[in-house]
């Protein structure tokens, strides 16, 4: 038998009051004993013999004493260190979320910038989820065992694991992750490795044609060599990236909410944007200047060609005047009176 139990039987308290008359019969025990070093404890203070007996008395102060060995005052610390209406097969379940969602949430928190969720993530974002189908699947089955997802997901008002794992989910569809791994994601698509393959190379060959101004003070202005070097690496990436929107646009036209890559692949791109437009000042040389001059050089003549065809053609149709005949009669009566004076 417990001491609680023991002291509740002898002494008529309730067992939810132990911890405060512990506590309470502690003090008075060491108020006793300090009284009892001075002169006059006896004759004023005749012992706590009326209220305990002395075996019941040490009964007190080794269950006190074990109380506040074991760091606790109050009602709770009676209680086991695992909550009574949990089952140890749930509570695996439950730390097993919690360091699953804690690798998770430090893994998105470090790919932050630049952006690298989607494919530095994905494996640990594909754990969680595991973890919480394990716990969603126990709803209902008490014959198989205890069910975890009642007492984990629809326990109390706050749903705490529910709104973590919706956190993720959101987080992984905002970001568009599916559009850049497999079908089964299992790992990054064909694409999705291309064209991180030729943006480390684009970076690269920036990297290379600056080395020469890596040891100056001051910012080069000049990125000469970036542009002429790196052209065709930049225009192949920016080749790829319009293609894959292409692809994705008609994959997904149904899902105006998939119509972006994933984040990697978009963030990546706009670095490389930034740098090449902003940072060097370089531009895509274009290939048919000759065509381009043409065509221009043709829309600026347009109108020339339309005024001076349109004169033209009002001088072919100018219309000859007709005198009437009552005109050309009084005319002739004119001429003759004119010759005749």
């Amino acid at each position: 038998m417990t001491g609680d139990a023991v002291l509740e039987r002898r002494s008529g308290w309730p067992s939810r009051w132990l911890p405060a008359l512990l506590l309470l019969l502690l003090l008075l025990l060491q108020w006793r004993y300090a009284l009892g070093a001075l002169p006059f404890s006896s004759s004023r203070h005749p012992g706590f013999a009326d209220l305990l007996s002395e075996q019941q008395l040490l009964e007190v102060q080794d269950l006190t004493l074990s109380l506040l060995q074991g760091g606790g005052l109050g009602p709770l610390s009676l209680l086991p260190p695992d909550l009574p209406d949990l089952e140890p097969e749930c509570r695996d379940m439950l730390m097993d979320f919690a360091n699953s969602s804690a690798e998770l949430i430090g893994c998105l928190v470090r790919s932050a910038r630049p952006v690298r969720l989607c494919q530095t993530c994905y494996p640990l974002f594909q754990q969680v989820t595991s973890k919480m189908d394990n716990i969603s699947r126990t709803f209902g089955n008490s014959s198989e065992g205890p069910s975890c997802a009642r007492s984990l997901l629809m326990a109390d008002r706050m749903q705490i694991v529910v709104m973590v794992s919706e956190f993720f989910n959101s987080t992984w569809k905002e970001a568009n992750c599916a559009n850049c791994l497999s079908n089964n994601s299992e790992g990054l698509s064909n694409n999705t490795e291309y064209f991180l393959s030729l943006f480390n190379k684009t970076l690269a060959c920036f990297e290379h044609n600056l080395q020469g101004h890596t040891y100056s003070l001051l910012p080069p202005k000049n990125y000469s060599e970036v542009c002429k070097n790196c052209n065709d690496a930049y225009k192949n990436l920016s080749t790829l990236y319009n293609e894959m929107q292409r692809m994705n646009g008609l994959e997904n036209k149904a899902e105006p909410g998939m119509m972006h890559l994933c984040i990697d692949v978009e963030d990546a791109m706009n670095i490389t944007r930034k740098l090449w437009s902003r940072t060097f000042n370089c531009s895509v040389t274009c290939s048919d200047t000759v065509s381009v001059v043409a065509v221009s050089v043709f829309i600026l003549f347009l109108p020339v060609i339309f005024y001076l065809s349109s004169f033209l053609h009002s001088e072919q149709k100018k219309r000859k005047l007709i005198l009437p005949k009552r005109l050309k009669s009084s005319t002739s009566f004119a001429n003759i009176q004119e010759n005749s004076t």
